[in-house]
């Protein structure tokens, strides 16, 4: 990257006194978060039909996703019949997630959807070098009923489970699922940002087309996946 305009440059008491103005920003926006936080535990819930998905090991009740948890999360990777290469952004975003084991601190599993046929899921699963465990939709209507339909695009749900009992808490989908990645914190907190067009900056500032910096599929398979071993 050539930088085509550089921040101004002040003295220190100048920038003292900026990042303290943009830091009563950021507080007030933490604090935002916290409520909207506390507003979705407030949340109803909607109790779901006994679905049935596809595992590794071949067909499993999704009350036993939850292999033993209360809660469950579960990302919904977009899939494309026939296609060897997946969504770049889904494949980018799950890619992140290698140490899940500190959920079970707080009862939970962070788990993998998708509408693709289970031996085709864990093919490109191992393909991209993914770490999470991944589940098909394939034979069921779980994904349809959730937001995420054949040919749809990726989401995320949250599900609760009381005894053989699973209800759904919550959902998002499209930049709704961003505050799940750390990729765009560190981002955000440099200079230039993301670099894409879309985004507020500064005159002279680096951007280009929204999407365009993130790795292709491939690059991810040739970083972690198995053909790169």
């Amino acid at each position: 990257m050539t930088a085509t305009a550089l921040p101004p440059v002040v003295d220190q008491e100048t920038w003292q006194r900026e990042l303290d103005a943009l830091r009563a920003r950021e507080k007030a926006a933490t604090r935002e978060l916290d409520a909207i936080a506390a507003q979705r535990r407030r949340l109803p819930m909607v109790e779901m039909p006994d679905y049935t998905l596809e595992g590794e090991h071949g067909p499993v009740r999704l009350v036993d996703v939850f292999e033993g948890k209360r809660q469950l999360i579960a990302y919904h990777h977009m899939w494309f019949p026939g296609e060897k290469w997946q969504c770049p952004g889904c494949t980018g975003f799950t890619s992140q997630f290698t140490r899940l084991e500190f959920l079970d601190n707080y009862d939970a599993r962070f788990v993998i959807v998708t509408q693709g046929p289970i031996d085709e899921a864990l093919a490109y699963k191992r393909r991209v070098g993914n770490r999470m465990t991944w589940y098909s939709t394939a034979n069921s209507s779980f994904g349809a009923d959730v937001g995420a339909p054949p040919g749809g695009g990726f989401g995320v749900n949250v599900f609760l489970r009381d005894g053989d009992r699973v209800y759904r808490t919550w959902h998002t989908n499209g930049r709704g699922t961003e505050q799940l990645s750390h990729t765009f914190a560190l981002i955000d907190i440099l200079p230039y940002g993301r670099q894409e067009e879309w985004q507020d900056s500064p005159d002279g500032w680096p951007q280009r087309p929204t999407y365009s910096g993130w790795p292709s599929s491939e690059e991810i398979a040739r970083a972690y996946g198995a053909e790169r071993l």
